[in-house]
């Protein structure tokens, strides 16, 4: 993969690729170019700099950029806004009304993402710029975005993953772009001819029940896209839904039992990934396989945010 790799989806739409962590095919930007230039997820800090290469790339220029949109401010989505807003002076952050005061005020979101990531948050994370009051909007279920003569985006609140997100409709693909709310698509397994998603269940706001709704309503809106934050498109909408509501309860099993043992999160980490190998084996992929890379962290994280939901089930 190219270091600035631009994947063309369509006509309107292109990913960017932020290499966030270093890994190709983690996080990206989607680029919608409608009359009003919008972005969508910004990764963290240092992503930026592939985002600009990126839209220098399609023959954008930041000044374009109108709307960049973030599904929620966790800051592998959202950390970057600040400082990618500083060179973009016409455009707005649009937010869920739950996360604006975390844009303006990083410091909070700062401290607990420091918790999970220890020494090694400075080098995926800095710097995090607050983002001026002025410049952001806010759009909760029901609202509405319009960027160009027959475009309306329209937000929907889709809880589960994170309080504060929303997932974003966009009419002219009868697509979303859902962030972290219904799972992980696993890119790197593409060239094995495997679709494989899971559900991302971080700390702090993981809610089972709250996924599996949110998850209900993707469906029933009968999409022929999905757009994930991690990491690209499918069109393999049904597919998609049916995996990431397959593994949900198998998560949350496999933490009420680590829990019932008096065990921890690593517990649970090791115990989601031997499950996840042994669908993955079946399906002839190889445990040395570079997509462990990016699973084996994402349990770590998950599971995280499996234990914490239930130790506040007890209080």
């Amino acid at each position: 993969m190219g270091e600035y790799e631009q994947i063309q989806i369509d006509s309107r739409i292109s990913l960017i690729d932020g290499h966030d962590l270093g890994v190709a095919g983690r996080t990206g930007t989607y680029v919608i170019q409608e009359e009003a230039l919008t972005l969508i997820e910004t990764g963290p800090s240092p992503s930026i700099k592939h985002v600009k290469n990126g839209l220098a790339a399609l023959g954008l220029s930041l000044e374009d950029v109108r709307y960049i949109i973030v599904t929620h401010i966790h800051l592998d989505h959202a950390g970057g806004a600040g400082l990618l807003l500083q060179e973009c002076p016409n455009a707005k952050v649009v937010v869920h009304p739950r996360g604006e005061r975390h844009l303006i005020d990083p410091r909070k979101l700062a401290a607990g993402a420091r918790a999970v990531y220890g020494d090694s948050f400075a080098e995926l994370f800095d710097p995090i710029i607050p983002v001026p009051e002025e410049k952001i909007i806010t759009k909760t279920e029901g609202d509405s975005l319009n960027i160009g003569p027959s475009c309306t985006l329209k937000f929907y609140d889709t809880p589960g993953h994170a309080k504060h997100h929303f997932s974003i409709f966009d009419p002219i693909s009868n697509g979303m772009f859902t962030g972290d709310t219904v799972g992980v698509r696993y890119a790197q397994l593409n060239r094995n001819g495997i679709d494989f998603f899971l559900p991302s269940t971080s700390p702090n706001h993981f809610d089972p029940n709250a996924m599996e709704k949110s998850i209900k309503r993707v469906r029933e809106l009968n999409l022929d896209r999905i757009y994930f934050g991690h990491f690209g498109m499918t069109e393999n909408v049904e597919e998609a839904l049916q995996q990431v509501s397959k593994w949900l309860p198998i998560f949350v099993e496999e933490g009420e039992q680590v829990i019932a043992e008096g065990k921890g999160y690593d517990e649970l980490a090791v115990r989601l990934m031997g499950r996840i190998r042994e669908t993955l084996r079946e399906q002839g992929i190889d445990d040395d396989h570079e997509v462990y890379i990016l699973i084996n962290l994402d349990m770590q994280v998950s599971s995280l945010g499996i234990i914490d939901y239930f130790q506040k089930l007890k209080h």
